[in-house]
């Protein structure tokens, strides 16, 4: 390999910022990189279910929507 080209590769520390786990690895980034969901936390591998309140968005959506239909009628 050529010197002088390639990344400098260090120990850096993952944090998960849902849970507050950290652990050790080594990659081309320095400092603390910080995930928002890891293995301990994630519903997929915890077999937990989280309820997303999304109701309140599509209702939004919906309204605005209806309210676009009813403007482009009193144009025509």
């Amino acid at each position: 390999m050529k010197k002088g080209i390639h990344p400098r590769y260090e120990e850096t520390t993952i944090t998960c910022i849902t849970c507050n786990t950290q652990w050790q690895t080594r990659s081309t980034r320095q400092g603390i990189l910080k995930v928002e969901l890891c293995a301990h936390c994630h519903p997929f591998y915890t077999g937990e279910q989280r309820i997303v309140d999304t109701a309140g968005q599509v209702d939004r959506f919906m309204k605005r929507l209806s309210q676009q239909r009813q403007d482009a009628k009193a144009k025509k």
